[in-house]
């Protein structure tokens, strides 16, 4: 492992991390906090860093980015379900 996988996957997790309790309050709540625009873009953007990172073998990296854009797309989906 290289430590710029290293670097990006503490970050990335960091991140990921703070996106949970977004997540559990939209579900817990049944709102959609996050305008359409932002969670569309967020979502495409971090599942682009994801196949990025795997391509350039920085697996640690893309695993956790993979988890961030599933975050990201729950929160999409909270916006387009509970309008």
């Amino acid at each position: 492992m290289i430590w710029q996988d290293l670097a990006l996957s503490i970050t990335n997790i960091i991140v990921g991390y703070a996106l949970i309790p977004q997540v559990y309050h939209g579900f817990k709540n049944k709102v959609g906090a996050m305008t359409l625009q932002t969670a569309i873009i967020s979502t495409i953007g971090i599942f682009m860093f994801a196949a990025i990172f795997a391509t350039m073998n920085l697996l640690l990296s893309a695993a956790i980015s993979t988890f961030n854009g599933i975050m990201w797309s729950l929160l999409l989906i909270q916006k387009l379900v509970y309008r």
